[in-house]
């Protein structure tokens, strides 16, 4: 008898491996004789880097950044050198695991944006990022922080780090942001199709595992929409509804969700089609709502696609 064993993370408990290698003892003590294979397996959160090691055969690169209350931690990407390629994830730097209290207010991604600067200074121009797993509700603006962009008040100072500084953003620069990331392309991997804002929003979803109180919800889902606003308005461009995180800076980005997504960033059975208002290149009929189901719309402007 041969066993194929590929099990997601416990998240906080055991890794991939760790529960796989279970499976693996719990069979062969029942049935000594199979043959037992383990192989990692992540939805975009703990353990996704490790599993597209794995699957591409990619060079882990050992980095140390800032964690999500600001302590360094060491971590690690994945690097192709054919495709100049990095598979990140964001729990690596800004995870769950990472904090033994949650403190959602203050807690950055500002760790993310190193991680991406290093991949940059090795010549990487395409990056896929696994965003699952994280500490933070503070729509990406620590890792912005971290690649040159500036985030000020309306008197001029900075916001600071964490979802307590996006009600406070009112002027966005990019002079000084990285120049390495002009060309570069993203593709974000996640296992969820939830708007940015709203009852079915991120706050409102996923802000209670990383410590958003009940009191909280309101207040910061809507400093992201004040946030998500003022991207829109400073720097022309569209925040996704389907992300946690908004990246106003590459040439061309994706979001790959669930588990029919490949290494490629394919998902079978469906058309590639073309978004008529903003010419993105889809991959369903229409943008996806707070439930998941398509609404022929297109989330960079409400128009019917």
């Amino acid at each position: 008898m041969k066993v194929v064993a590929a099990i997601d993370s416990f998240k906080g408990s055991m890794t991939s491996m760790e529960a796989g290698n279970a499976v693996k003892k719990g069979i062969l003590a029942a049935k000594p004789d199979a043959e037992v294979v383990v192989k990692p397996l992540a939805d975009g959160g703990e353990g996704t880097v490790d599993a597209l090691i794995e699957g591409l055969g990619a060079e882990k690169i050992p980095v140390t950044v800032a964690g999500p209350l600001g302590e360094k931690v060491s971590c690690y990407y994945g690097f192709l050198e054919e495709t100049k390629t990095a598979v990140m994830e964001m729990a690596s730097a800004a995870g769950i695991t990472l904090v033994t209290k949650k403190d959602p207010l203050r807690a950055s991604t500002y760790g993310v944006g190193e991680m991406i600067a290093d991949a940059l200074k090795r010549g990487c121009k395409n990056f896929m990022i696994g965003i699952g797993g994280s500490a933070t509700n503070d729509g990406g603006i620590g890792m912005l922080k971290a690649l040159g962009f500036e985030f000020f008040d309306e008197d001029g100072n900075d916001v600071g780090e964490g979802a307590a500084a996006l009600a406070k953003i009112e002027v966005i620069r990019t002079e000084n942001k990285n120049p390495l990331l002009s060309g570069t392309k993203f593709q974000i991997a996640c296992d969820v199709k939830n708007p940015l804002c709203g009852k079915q929003g991120a706050t409102y979803i996923f802000g209670p595992q990383k410590g958003v109180t009940e009191e909280q919800k309101e207040q910061v889902d809507e400093a992201m929409r004040h946030y998500a606003d003022v991207t829109k308005e400073s720097l022309d461009c569209r925040c996704s509804g389907r992300t946690r995180i908004c990246i106003p800076f590459v040439s061309c980005g994706r979001i790959n969700t669930g588990c029919g997504t490949d290494f490629a960033g394919n998902r079978p059975g469906r058309k590639n089609e073309k978004c008529g208002c903003c010419g993105d290149r889809r991959r369903t009929s229409g943008c996806a709502d707070g439930h998941g189901e398509s609404t022929g719309r297109c989330c960079c402007s409400g128009k019917k696609i």
